[in-house]
Protein backbone atom coordinates (compact mmCIF):
# COMPACT_ATOMS: atom_id res chain seq x y z
CA UNK A 1 0.00 0.00 0.00
CA UNK A 2 2.58 2.57 1.11
CA UNK A 3 4.40 1.22 -2.26
CA UNK A 4 1.37 1.94 -4.56
CA UNK A 5 1.01 5.50 -2.61
CA UNK A 6 4.66 6.54 -3.26
CA UNK A 7 4.42 5.77 -6.91
CA UNK A 8 1.14 7.79 -6.94
CA UNK A 9 3.22 10.78 -5.55
CA UNK A 10 6.08 10.23 -8.03
CA UNK A 11 4.15 9.81 -10.56
CA UNK A 12 1.88 13.33 -9.89
CA UNK A 13 5.38 14.85 -9.25
CA UNK A 14 7.07 13.65 -12.65
CA UNK A 15 4.18 14.91 -14.26
CA UNK A 16 4.56 18.52 -12.72
CA UNK A 17 7.50 18.82 -14.01
CA UNK A 18 6.67 17.76 -17.32
CA UNK A 19 4.17 20.24 -17.32
CA UNK A 20 6.46 23.15 -16.00
CA UNK A 21 9.15 22.56 -18.34
CA UNK A 22 6.52 22.52 -21.31
CA UNK A 23 4.84 25.27 -20.42
CA UNK A 24 8.68 26.80 -19.91
CA UNK A 25 9.53 25.68 -23.39
CA UNK A 26 6.71 27.12 -24.88
CA UNK A 27 8.06 30.85 -24.53
CA UNK A 28 10.05 31.67 -27.83
CA UNK A 29 10.38 35.01 -27.30
CA UNK A 30 10.31 37.63 -24.79
CA UNK A 31 9.36 41.18 -25.15
CA UNK A 32 10.03 43.97 -22.69
CA UNK A 33 8.61 47.24 -23.00
CA UNK A 34 9.94 50.29 -20.90
CA UNK A 35 7.90 53.46 -20.18
CA UNK A 36 8.29 56.65 -17.97
CA UNK A 37 5.15 56.38 -17.06
CA UNK A 38 3.28 54.97 -13.86
CA UNK A 39 1.84 51.43 -13.65
CA UNK A 40 -1.89 53.51 -13.38
CA UNK A 41 -0.94 55.96 -16.98
CA UNK A 42 -3.21 54.71 -19.51
CA UNK A 43 -0.12 53.59 -21.74
CA UNK A 44 0.30 51.17 -18.91
CA UNK A 45 -3.13 50.07 -18.44
CA UNK A 46 -3.94 49.39 -22.39
CA UNK A 47 -0.94 47.51 -22.64
CA UNK A 48 -2.07 44.97 -19.98
CA UNK A 49 -5.44 44.99 -20.76
CA UNK A 50 -4.90 45.40 -24.55
CA UNK A 51 -1.24 44.36 -26.15
CA UNK A 52 -0.43 41.36 -23.40
CA UNK A 53 -3.36 39.48 -23.84
CA UNK A 54 -3.75 39.81 -27.49
CA UNK A 55 0.50 38.94 -27.81
CA UNK A 56 0.28 35.79 -25.40
CA UNK A 57 -2.89 34.26 -25.95
CA UNK A 58 -2.79 34.84 -30.13
CA UNK A 59 0.70 33.46 -30.19
CA UNK A 60 -0.46 30.40 -27.81
CA UNK A 61 2.81 31.69 -25.12
CA UNK A 62 4.98 31.38 -27.39
CA UNK A 63 5.63 35.35 -26.42
CA UNK A 64 5.89 36.80 -23.17
CA UNK A 65 5.23 40.24 -22.64
CA UNK A 66 7.11 42.00 -19.23
CA UNK A 67 6.78 45.62 -18.47
CA UNK A 68 8.91 47.90 -17.41
CA UNK A 69 7.02 51.29 -16.25
CA UNK A 70 8.14 54.33 -13.45
CA UNK A 71 11.34 54.81 -15.71
CA UNK A 72 13.26 51.62 -13.92
CA UNK A 73 15.14 51.46 -17.69
CA UNK A 74 15.54 55.10 -17.95
CA UNK A 75 14.47 58.07 -19.54
CA UNK A 76 13.09 58.34 -22.74
CA UNK A 77 16.52 58.97 -24.36
CA UNK A 78 17.48 55.78 -22.61
CA UNK A 79 15.08 53.88 -23.12
CA UNK A 80 15.20 54.54 -27.47
CA UNK A 81 18.75 53.87 -27.05
CA UNK A 82 17.83 50.52 -25.52
CA UNK A 83 15.58 49.72 -28.45
CA UNK A 84 18.15 50.80 -30.68
CA UNK A 85 20.91 48.08 -29.01
CA UNK A 86 18.15 45.23 -28.98
CA UNK A 87 18.08 45.15 -25.23
CA UNK A 88 14.72 46.21 -24.82
CA UNK A 89 12.11 45.37 -27.96
CA UNK A 90 9.70 47.66 -27.25
CA UNK A 91 9.52 51.01 -25.48
CA UNK A 92 6.98 53.98 -25.37
CA UNK A 93 8.78 57.28 -25.58
CA UNK A 94 7.71 60.99 -26.47
CA UNK A 95 8.90 61.44 -30.46
CA UNK A 96 10.28 64.35 -29.71
CA UNK A 97 13.55 61.85 -28.24
CA UNK A 98 13.78 60.48 -31.26
CA UNK A 99 14.74 64.01 -32.64
CA UNK A 100 18.45 63.07 -31.23
CA UNK A 101 18.44 60.36 -33.83
CA UNK A 102 17.16 62.14 -36.66
CA UNK A 103 16.75 65.90 -36.56
CA UNK A 104 13.72 65.62 -39.04
CA UNK A 105 11.48 64.24 -36.26
CA UNK A 106 11.67 67.81 -34.73
CA UNK A 107 8.50 68.70 -36.69
CA UNK A 108 6.00 66.98 -34.48
CA UNK A 109 7.37 69.72 -31.91
CA UNK A 110 6.71 72.92 -34.04
CA UNK A 111 4.72 74.96 -31.83
CA UNK A 112 0.49 74.76 -32.50
CA UNK A 113 0.97 72.26 -35.31
CA UNK A 114 -2.12 70.31 -34.50
CA UNK A 115 -4.60 72.18 -32.62
CA UNK A 116 -7.03 68.62 -32.53
CA UNK A 117 -6.10 65.26 -31.68
CA UNK A 118 -8.22 64.12 -35.27
CA UNK A 119 -5.95 66.15 -37.21
CA UNK A 120 -2.80 64.80 -35.20
CA UNK A 121 -3.69 61.12 -35.92
CA UNK A 122 -4.93 62.32 -39.40
CA UNK A 123 -0.95 63.23 -40.36
CA UNK A 124 0.55 60.46 -38.54
CA UNK A 125 -1.42 58.10 -40.12
CA UNK A 126 -0.95 59.59 -43.54
CA UNK A 127 1.49 61.48 -45.56
CA UNK A 128 3.64 63.19 -42.80
CA UNK A 129 3.41 59.73 -40.43
CA UNK A 130 4.58 57.76 -43.54
CA UNK A 131 7.42 59.46 -44.23
CA UNK A 132 9.06 59.74 -40.63
CA UNK A 133 8.39 55.94 -40.55
CA UNK A 134 11.08 55.89 -43.54
CA UNK A 135 13.82 57.34 -41.14
CA UNK A 136 13.49 54.46 -38.84
CA UNK A 137 15.21 51.31 -40.48
CA UNK A 138 18.64 52.64 -40.71
CA UNK A 139 18.42 53.78 -37.08
CA UNK A 140 17.68 50.99 -36.00
CA UNK A 141 13.99 51.23 -35.30
CA UNK A 142 10.89 50.42 -36.10
CA UNK A 143 7.54 51.77 -35.57
CA UNK A 144 4.46 49.87 -34.40
CA UNK A 145 2.11 52.99 -33.55
CA UNK A 146 1.41 56.42 -32.99
CA UNK A 147 -0.76 57.63 -29.49
CA UNK A 148 -0.77 60.54 -27.41
CA UNK A 149 0.64 61.61 -24.41
CA UNK A 150 -1.75 64.36 -24.42
CA UNK A 151 -1.60 68.73 -25.43
CA UNK A 152 1.43 70.15 -23.17
CA UNK A 153 0.73 72.84 -20.78
CA UNK A 154 2.57 74.88 -18.26
CA UNK A 155 2.95 74.44 -14.52
CA UNK A 156 4.84 76.77 -12.42
CA UNK A 157 4.85 77.53 -8.40
CA UNK A 158 5.10 81.20 -9.18
CA UNK A 159 1.88 82.50 -10.99
CA UNK A 160 -0.80 81.76 -13.92
CA UNK A 161 0.52 82.11 -17.39
CA UNK A 162 -1.72 83.73 -20.07
CA UNK A 163 0.82 86.11 -21.92
CA UNK A 164 4.29 85.38 -22.80
CA UNK A 165 5.01 88.28 -21.10
CA UNK A 166 4.13 86.00 -17.42
CA UNK A 167 7.06 83.50 -18.45
CA UNK A 168 10.15 85.98 -18.65
CA UNK A 169 12.47 84.36 -16.35
CA UNK A 170 10.58 81.60 -15.20
CA UNK A 171 13.15 78.69 -15.17
CA UNK A 172 10.98 75.98 -17.18
CA UNK A 173 12.13 72.44 -17.63
CA UNK A 174 11.97 71.08 -20.67
CA UNK A 175 13.01 67.91 -22.91
CA UNK A 176 16.24 67.95 -24.27
CA UNK A 177 15.01 68.28 -27.59
CA UNK A 178 16.53 71.89 -29.22
CA UNK A 179 12.70 72.73 -31.23
CA UNK A 180 11.27 72.53 -27.28
CA UNK A 181 14.21 75.06 -25.85
CA UNK A 182 14.31 77.52 -28.85
CA UNK A 183 10.56 78.27 -28.91
CA UNK A 184 10.57 78.61 -25.16
CA UNK A 185 13.33 81.18 -25.30
CA UNK A 186 10.96 82.69 -28.04
CA UNK A 187 8.46 83.32 -25.31
CA UNK A 188 10.79 84.33 -22.86
CA UNK A 189 11.35 81.75 -20.58
CA UNK A 190 14.72 80.33 -19.39
CA UNK A 191 14.48 76.71 -20.71
CA UNK A 192 16.12 74.30 -18.67
CA UNK A 193 16.49 70.91 -20.37
CA UNK A 194 16.59 67.92 -17.75
CA UNK A 195 15.56 64.36 -17.38
CA UNK A 196 12.10 63.47 -16.74
CA UNK A 197 13.41 61.48 -13.80
CA UNK A 198 15.15 64.29 -11.92
CA UNK A 199 12.01 66.23 -12.22
CA UNK A 200 9.90 66.21 -9.20
CA UNK A 201 12.79 66.46 -7.30
CA UNK A 202 13.99 69.84 -8.86
CA UNK A 203 10.73 71.11 -8.57
CA UNK A 204 10.52 70.72 -4.98
CA UNK A 205 13.74 71.63 -4.12
CA UNK A 206 13.26 74.94 -7.01
CA UNK A 207 15.90 74.25 -8.70
CA UNK A 208 13.44 74.62 -11.76
CA UNK A 209 10.19 77.23 -11.15
CA UNK A 210 8.13 75.08 -13.50
CA UNK A 211 7.69 72.82 -16.29
CA UNK A 212 5.26 71.60 -19.13
CA UNK A 213 3.22 68.30 -19.44
CA UNK A 214 -0.05 67.26 -20.35
CA UNK A 215 -2.98 67.06 -17.84
CA UNK A 216 -2.70 63.00 -17.49
CA UNK A 217 1.29 63.03 -16.40
CA UNK A 218 1.04 66.26 -14.69
CA UNK A 219 -1.34 64.39 -12.39
CA UNK A 220 0.47 60.84 -12.72
CA UNK A 221 3.55 62.73 -10.92
CA UNK A 222 2.29 64.00 -8.36
CA UNK A 223 3.15 67.56 -9.79
CA UNK A 224 0.45 69.02 -8.11
CA UNK A 225 2.35 68.72 -4.85
CA UNK A 226 5.03 70.60 -6.26
CA UNK A 227 3.14 73.34 -8.45
CA UNK A 228 0.61 75.93 -8.02
CA UNK A 229 -0.34 76.80 -11.01
CA UNK A 230 -1.19 74.99 -14.23
CA UNK A 231 -1.92 77.13 -17.49
CA UNK A 232 -3.51 75.27 -20.67
CA UNK A 233 -1.80 76.64 -23.68
CA UNK A 234 -1.83 73.44 -25.51
CA UNK A 235 1.58 74.78 -26.79
CA UNK A 236 2.20 71.14 -28.46
CA UNK A 237 0.62 67.95 -29.20
CA UNK A 238 2.68 65.43 -27.62
CA UNK A 239 2.91 62.36 -29.42
CA UNK A 240 3.98 59.31 -28.28
CA UNK A 241 5.41 56.24 -29.95
CA UNK A 242 5.29 52.16 -29.97
CA UNK A 243 8.94 52.19 -30.74
CA UNK A 244 10.29 48.71 -31.65
CA UNK A 245 14.32 47.06 -32.45
CA UNK A 246 14.27 46.11 -36.68
CA UNK A 247 16.43 43.18 -36.01
CA UNK A 248 13.86 41.85 -33.26
CA UNK A 249 10.91 42.15 -35.26
CA UNK A 250 13.04 41.14 -38.39
CA UNK A 251 13.72 37.86 -36.78
CA UNK A 252 10.37 36.78 -35.31
CA UNK A 253 8.19 33.90 -37.58
CA UNK A 254 5.60 35.53 -39.55
CA UNK A 255 3.28 34.25 -37.95
CA UNK A 256 4.60 36.27 -34.77
CA UNK A 257 5.49 39.11 -36.52
CA UNK A 258 2.10 39.50 -37.69
CA UNK A 259 0.49 39.04 -34.12
CA UNK A 260 2.79 41.37 -32.69
CA UNK A 261 2.20 43.93 -35.50
CA UNK A 262 -1.63 42.98 -34.89
CA UNK A 263 -1.95 43.58 -31.50
CA UNK A 264 0.27 46.81 -31.61
CA UNK A 265 -2.35 48.08 -34.22
CA UNK A 266 -5.22 46.89 -31.48
CA UNK A 267 -3.40 48.97 -28.43
CA UNK A 268 -3.17 51.84 -30.44
CA UNK A 269 -6.65 51.83 -31.07
CA UNK A 270 -7.81 51.40 -27.60
CA UNK A 271 -5.40 53.79 -26.20
CA UNK A 272 -6.68 56.53 -28.97
CA UNK A 273 -10.37 56.21 -27.46
CA UNK A 274 -9.83 55.99 -23.58
CA UNK A 275 -6.89 58.94 -23.38
CA UNK A 276 -8.73 62.20 -24.19
CA UNK A 277 -11.21 60.74 -21.56
CA UNK A 278 -8.02 60.76 -19.02
CA UNK A 279 -7.01 64.20 -20.16
CA UNK A 280 -10.48 65.51 -19.64
CA UNK A 281 -10.60 63.72 -15.87
CA UNK A 282 -7.28 64.89 -14.90
CA UNK A 283 -7.48 68.15 -15.37
CA UNK A 284 -10.35 68.19 -12.95
CA UNK A 285 -8.52 66.06 -10.02
CA UNK A 286 -5.66 68.68 -10.95
CA UNK A 287 -8.25 71.56 -9.49
CA UNK A 288 -9.22 68.91 -6.88
CA UNK A 289 -5.54 68.45 -5.66
CA UNK A 290 -5.53 72.36 -5.09
CA UNK A 291 -3.69 73.56 -8.56
CA UNK A 292 -5.21 76.63 -9.93
CA UNK A 293 -6.01 76.18 -13.22
CA UNK A 294 -6.65 79.00 -15.88
CA UNK A 295 -7.50 78.07 -19.55
CA UNK A 296 -6.15 80.24 -22.34
CA UNK A 297 -9.44 81.59 -24.48
CA UNK A 298 -8.20 81.78 -28.63
CA UNK A 299 -7.50 85.60 -27.86
CA UNK A 300 -5.30 84.35 -25.31
CA UNK A 301 -3.31 82.05 -27.06
CA UNK A 302 -2.20 84.35 -30.35
CA UNK A 303 0.42 86.17 -28.95
CA UNK A 304 1.69 82.50 -27.97
CA UNK A 305 1.36 81.24 -31.13
CA UNK A 306 2.95 84.72 -33.03
CA UNK A 307 5.73 84.55 -30.98
CA UNK A 308 6.90 81.37 -31.85
CA UNK A 309 5.75 81.43 -35.33
CA UNK A 310 9.20 82.34 -36.47
CA UNK A 311 10.66 79.00 -35.25
CA UNK A 312 8.84 77.45 -38.48
CA UNK A 313 11.79 79.34 -40.03
CA UNK A 314 14.44 78.46 -38.14
CA UNK A 315 14.21 74.85 -38.21
CA UNK A 316 13.06 74.46 -42.05
CA UNK A 317 16.88 73.56 -42.71
CA UNK A 318 16.62 70.83 -40.05
CA UNK A 319 13.23 69.13 -41.39
CA UNK A 320 13.87 69.57 -44.85
CA UNK A 321 11.04 71.32 -47.02
CA UNK A 322 9.59 67.97 -48.00
CA UNK A 323 8.60 66.97 -43.94
CA UNK A 324 8.07 71.13 -43.30
CA UNK A 325 5.57 70.92 -46.73
CA UNK A 326 4.10 67.87 -45.23
CA UNK A 327 3.39 69.43 -41.70
CA UNK A 328 2.04 72.66 -43.50
CA UNK A 329 -0.08 70.53 -45.48
CA UNK A 330 -1.05 68.47 -42.68
CA UNK A 331 -1.61 71.97 -40.07
CA UNK A 332 -5.68 72.38 -38.87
Amino acid sequence: MKRQKFLSLLTACFILCITALSASAAVEYTIKVGSIVSDTHPDMVVMNSTFIPWVEGKSNGRIKVELYPNGQLGGDRELAESVQMGTLQIALPATSVLAGFDKRYQVLDLPFLFTTRDAAFEALDGELGGKLNSLLPDKGFGCLGYIENGFRHITNSKKPITHPDDLKGVKLRTMENAMHIAFFKRLGANPTPMSFGELYTALQQGTVDGQENPFTLIYESKFYEVQKYVSATGHVFSIVMLLSNKKFMDSLPEDLRKIVVDGAAEFVKEHRKVMPGSEEENMKVLAENGMELNELTPEQKKPFVDATAVVYQEFEADLTKEIMDLAKKAQK
